[in-house]
């Protein structure tokens, strides 16, 4: 479009711009209004000419197509041709989407200039300071900004330059410069505050702490200051200690006992941040995040009644809240979980169904499935799966493995072998598909193909410590190749340390091989880790066999309460003729 041929029917880029176009834009001359009163006295008057028009219209379809240059001379040249900063403002975001440091800078400088009186303005050009390691250019700056504040913004202005000093190379010249800042207010906490999360952030903890209680010291209910203290200390245990004692002097404070909250859930005390939170939400009823923290507490207390009372208070408050972007995805898969443990697969599926597509509405499906085939309707749970609309091979792999494992669990495991292996035809290669395959060969006796599905996720994936694990396993349970066995669960070890089915599997294989001390030892560590049924059957058949018969039986009863069907439990007492 030539210039002079623009019209006046872009109303919004003549409205982004900020200019209105004259009416006569050859002859009239007309000053630039927009916004408010105020912002209007520090804008050029200008006029809005074809040509002016033109050009930025060009440069911002340059800066939609990609080319970052033309868009950014364009807009430079009409800053410096209107004195307009909006314009030098939009050159800079501009080069700075671009990653072009050099020309941002050159923009936020004629910014600045345009526009003296602009924080924002000069905040950029702090920033490309601190950047660029010209910290005697930021301090003059920042000094003048400290000075000029009201009295009672200047805390929050400190806080603001210790933020963007945070951002500087040199950190050990941030730090100085910050305490040179902050000196002539050395009676604000808030510059001890800054002083503190400073020190912090280049790892002088000690500094940090000290520059924090000085700050508490000047204002002792300073949230603030407690809170930062709170960061900048180590030790869980001293900070438990200190926003106690805190919050004894000020109970009122939500921040202090929300950070209490937070600290006794990263220490494991779950029932002492039950407490707290039930005190928050004393304090705020309607508060979701600390409805979600009480069901979750619940739920990993064991507390169930407690939890789905948390859980379904937050799901009823957020589904009137549609403002909240929050997902109640997880909070309904517990309420599924909690009302199954409780065996009411109604109000289970019920919470199931509400939960929409998203990232666990594949997970969602699968429960339903499962829940509906454990009452017996194997055929309507195959149903459900297979309509699920699943896209990527990852998801419809999820789905193939759930609808095998129904039909294992009903007895049809040929069925699952089928279908596996037709899921194979179309992803051979596919480690999860190959793994599922193997464990209903080794169920059907079929070990020759157990093995060679094994061995063929190891080549695919050979940090796979579960491919190792079940070869190394099902050799130790058939008492074959028990040195080779012991390698593959070593090794699977080695890739999960802490596994105690892993544990479990290397013990087995030691018992097997005589190494009965060892083979306890290790047993008794992988219960105290995951107290699973199979674990307490092989433990149990361990201490059997060292004649401690008593304590034997005790695991035995653990794991007949848990899993009152366990095949290997039935298995280990008729083969050990033990009751």
């Amino acid at each position: 479009m030539p210039p002079g041929s623009a019209s006046a029917s872009s109303p919004q880029t003549t409205a982004d711009s900020g200019f209105k176009q004259a009416s006569n834009p050859k002859s009239e001359r007309r000053s630039i209004r927009s916004g408010t009163q105020a912002l209007d006295e520090q804008l050029p008057a200008a006029v809005l000419t074809d040509e002016l028009l033109f050009q930025l219209l060009s440069a911002e379809i340059a800066s939609q197509r990609g080319d970052w240059q033309s868009a950014y001379a364009a807009q430079l040249r009409a800053a410096r041709q209107t004195r307009d900063p909006r314009l030098a403002r939009r050159a800079a975001e501009i080069a700075l989407s671009a990653k072009q440091a050099g020309e941002a800078l050159n923009a936020v400088r004629l910014w600045r200039e345009l526009a003296p009186a602009s924080a924002e303005a000069s905040q950029y050009y702090v920033g490309f300071m601190l950047l660029s390691d010209n910290l005697d250019e930021a301090r003059v700056i920042l000094a003048q900004q400290l000075a000029e504040a009201a009295p009672q913004t200047r805390p929050s202005q400190i806080l603001q330059t210790q933020r963007l000093l945070a951002n500087a190379r040199n950190k050990e010249g941030a730090f100085n410069l910050l305490v040179t800042l902050v000196t002539p207010y050395d009676n604000l906490p808030e510059s001890h505050v800054a002083l503190a999360l400073s020190a912090y952030n280049r790892g002088d903890l000690q500094r940090a702490s000290t520059e924090a209680r000085i700050a508490l010291a000047q204002k002792p209910d300073a949230e603030i200051a407690i809170l930062t203290l709170a960061q900048v200390t180590p030790d869980k245990a001293d900070v438990t200690t200190m926003l106690t004692q805190f919050l004894a002097a000020y109970p009122a404070s939500v921040d202090v006992r929300t950070a209490l909250a937070r600290t006794l859930v990263e220490t494991k005390d779950y029932k002492g941040a039950q407490t707290q939170f039930m005190q928050l939400l004393a304090m705020q009823p309607d508060n979701l995040t600390n409805l979600y923290a009480l069901g979750m507490l619940g739920v990993q207390i064991n507390q169930l009644q407690e939890a789905e009372k948390y859980l379904s208070r937050y799901v009823r408050a957020l589904a009137i809240k549609p403002e909240d972007d929050r997902d109640p995805s997880q909070a309904l898969l517990l309420l599924a979980h909690i009302a199954e443990e409780r065996h009411d697969t109604d109000t289970a599926l019920k919470w199931l169904s509400q939960i929409e597509a998203g990232e666990a509405f594949l997970n969602a499906q699968i429960k339903r499935a499962q829940i509906i085939a454990k009452h017996g309707n194997v055929n309507e749970a195959r149903r459900l799966l297979q309509a699920v609309n699943a896209e990527g091979e990852r998801s419809k792999v999820q789905l193939i493995l759930a609808e095998a494992q129904i039909l294992r669990d009903a007895d049809q495991g040929n069925n699952a072998f089928l279908l596996l292996d037709e899921a194979l035809k179309r992803a051979p290669d596919n480690t999860d598909l190959l793994y599922d395959h193997a464990m209903i060969a080794e169920k059907a006796g079929n070990f020759v193909l157990m093995e060679k599905s094994l061995r063929r996720v190891i080549e695919l994936a050979p940090a796979n410590q579960n491919a190792y694990n079940a070869l190394g396993y099902s050799f130790a349970e058939r008492n074959i190749r028990l040195p080779e066995a012991y390698s593959l669960i070593e090794k699977a070890l080695l890739l999960a340390p802490e596994d105690p089915f892993i544990m479990d599997s290397l013990g087995w294989v030691q018992y097997r091989m005589g190494k009965l001390k060892e083979a306890e030892e290790l047993l008794r560590r992988a219960y105290v880790l995951r107290a699973d049924p199979e674990i307490a059957v092989h433990l149990g058949e361990i201490l059997w066999t060292k004649g401690q018969r008593e304590e034997a039986q005790k695991y035995w009863r653990e794991a007949r309460i848990k899993d009152p069907k366990n095949d290997t439990l039935k298995n280990t007492l008729l083969r050990l003729r033990a009751n």
